[in-house]
């Protein structure tokens, strides 16, 4: 079993963080890294959210660290703890964006990147930055494929029906040809696109009972097939 760490300060859930969390400062994110590090833990994560609605915040928390930022600096404070954004919104970001800027955090890292991703539920969030929100699915699992083709190629190409690119250069491209990508959520769409797309599945906000009743409901549906 390797357990990961869910990185304290950076990101406030409401009844999810404990209290010195609120004036704890960055110092003390760099020392639980480099702790977490020297112990063995598997992973540290980082969550994103743009922009929170204020009537939203109470509910949904305020506080979330740009993950990029948070980890390519604990990146540089640690040697072999993985670094894991848990989660990046896909409908957020052009696939593109996420294999280059992910992409070059795994050069600098020296292949510590793992995706996390989520579709996201935020509509309000995604009015805010123009991105779609009816059809965020369909266009998270294109996203998907065309972050995988970009991974690790300084000429990547992909043809979908939301995204295309070709005859383009990412360089620096990430040092791996694959990347572990781990699809969070908490309904069973969710753990679907994990089996089907994913490396892994994410969940939160889920209590254990839960996530044994839907991994029990797929190994029967897996035994009938």
């Amino acid at each position: 079993m390797r357990l990961g760490l869910v990185t304290p300060v950076v990101t406030l859930l409401p009844k999810a963080h404990a209290r010195w969390e609120r004036e704890a400062g960055w110092e003390d994110v760099v020392a639980i890294a480099r702790a977490a590090d020297r112990l063995g833990y598997d992973h540290l994560t980082c969550s994103e959210h743009v922009a929170v609605p204020t009537g939203i915040a109470a509910a949904r928390g305020g506080r979330y660290f740009d993950p990029l930022a948070t980890l390519g600096y604990l990146a540089a404070d640690t040697e072999r703890i993985r670094l894991a954004t848990y989660v990046l919104v896909l409908g957020y970001h052009h696939p593109l964006e996420v294999a280059k800027r992910y992409g070059t955090l795994d050069v600098v890292s020296g292949g510590r990147v793992v995706l996390g991703v989520g579709v996201g539920s935020l509509e309000e969030e995604f009015d805010l930055l123009g991105a779609s929100f009816a059809d965020r699915g369909e266009r998270a699992d294109e996203s998907l494929a065309a972050i995988r083709a970009a991974w690790g190629r300084a000429e990547p190409s992909f043809a979908g029906e939301h995204v295309a690119y070709d005859g383009v250069v990412v360089d620096p491209p990430a040092p791996r040809a694959e990347v572990p990508i781990w699809v969070g959520g908490r309904t069973e769409r969710s753990l679907r696109r994990a089996l089907a797309l994913g490396d892994g599945w994410a969940p939160f906000a889920v209590e254990p009972p839960e996530v044994a009743a839907l991994l029990d409901r797929h190994d029967a549906f897996d035994a009938m097939a």
